[in-house]
């Protein structure tokens, strides 16, 4: 019979048959199942304020009906559960955990398994305001009779319940499980609209795909916002900026730039060189997508969007594409990133029929939710008019 390997000893390190460090091994494996305890624990709470939120709306729904009797009993329940389980059960929590039912009142208190379901259409419908009521009105609602992730936590789910509309409240839920979003990078999504931004016309369809699945990237079209929100180049909303700036200030701040491009972008290369005959051309920003297997270029302009930047950015797509591109690799996108866009221009230029050229407004400041809904409700103003300018030429 052959030897079977054993462990071997060298110095202080202890060596594992397989040839790796047995210490590595064990340490890795602990530190899995403290994750994975962290998880239950978390999760078991979600569930626990859940039932907490449930027994506080059924008391009060079967209590007394006089004015502060909700605040007397959530004053006294707070008082009595502070003094057997001390902090976290004050009057604001458990007012917290209230919504929280109120909220999610439909869901199934047990964790979701993954894998074993996803967010699906139900018969019931509602009426939107505000800025998602221009983006998509009466639409169908998702199913919630499901359980809540194991990948988030309460903090994930005091944000969520927050979100007034519930096929935005599921898309968030959506992308920050399958994203693996912080609570800090998920509140800053929210409050910047990705799922107002994310919507490329205003039909039902478009508004339940986000709400069933997440924002999925299938053309090139799929990785464009409007507008992108660079607040965090700490940047002034200034004429005096260059190209550069803007340039320098993304590459010291690339992580929170690729976040707000969005999933699948890797970053290759700034200044990119195209030769052609006895000429140099410079491409601001490279990056590749690793689901669509194409390159992007992206081209920054501080001012209004003119007729020479939409010429640039197609032939620096022709010149890459013929350059560049290896086996596997699908066409290049090009993208102008521009202080403002010129509709004309985008209309009357191979923009409007492009698959493969973009551009997109970018904000150098955190926009108020008025400014950012104007924004929204002009673009969607804008993909209507091509909408039906389509359908009359059809």
């Amino acid at each position: 019979m052959p030897k079977k390997p054993s462990l071997k000893i060298q110095g202080n390190v202890l060596i594992h048959p397989s040839g790796v460090d047995l210490t590595e091994r064990v340490v890795s494996i602990l530190e899995q199942a403290r994750a994975n305890v962290l998880r239950t624990v978390n999760s078991n709470m979600v569930i626990a304020y859940w039932l907490i939120g449930r027994e506080i709306v059924a008391a009060l729904q079967g209590g007394e009906v006089r004015a502060g009797y909700g605040d007397q009993l959530i004053v006294q329940l707070s008082t009595q559960l502070q003094a057997t389980f001390g902090r976290g059960f004050s009057v604001t929590n458990l007012r917290y955990f209230r919504t929280f039912y109120t909220v999610y009142g439909d869901r199934v208190p047990e964790i979701r398994h993954i894998g074993g379901g996803e967010l699906h259409k139900a018969e019931n419908r509602h009426t939107q305001s505000g800025v998602l009521a221009d983006l998509a009105q009466s639409v169908e609602q998702a199913d919630s009779e499901l359980g809540f992730s194991p990948h988030l936590g309460w903090s994930h789910y005091r944000v969520l319940m927050a979100i007034e509309h519930r096929n935005e409240r599921l898309f968030y839920e959506i992308e920050a499980e399958k994203e693996g979003w912080d609570v800090k990078h998920l509140k800053r999504q929210v409050y910047t609209q990705l799922f107002a931004r994310l919507l490329k016309s205003s039909d039902k369809a478009g508004v339940m795909a986000l709400t069933r699945e997440g924002h999925t990237v299938k053309t090139p079209a799929d990785t464009i916002k409007e507008p992108y929100i660079l607040d965090f180049l700490g940047l002034p909303d200034s004429k005096i900026l260059h190209e550069s700036d803007i340039e320098a200030a993304i590459i010291d701040n690339l992580q929170a730039f690729l976040l707000e491009l969005g999933k699948g972008f890797a970053f290759v290369g700034r200044q990119k060189r195209l030769q052609f005959g006895e000429d140099f051309f410079y491409i601001d920003l490279v990056f590749y997508h690793c689901i669509l297997k194409c390159y992007v270029l992206i081209d920054l302009k501080i001012g209004e969007l003119t007729h020479q930047d939409v010429g640039q950015i197609d032939s620096y797509v022709r010149m890459f594409d013929d350059k560049y591109l290896s086996e596997g690799d699908n066409p290049t996108i090009g993208l102008i990133l521009c202080a403002k866009k010129n509709e004309t221009i985008a209309k009357y230029s191979v923009l409007n029929d492009s698959k493969q050229i973009f551009a997109s407004k970018y904000m150098l400041y955190l926009p108020s939710e008025e400014e950012l809904g104007r924004e929204l409700a002009k673009e969607r103003a804008l993909i209507e008019a091509k909408l039906q300018a389509d359908q009359e030429n059809q």
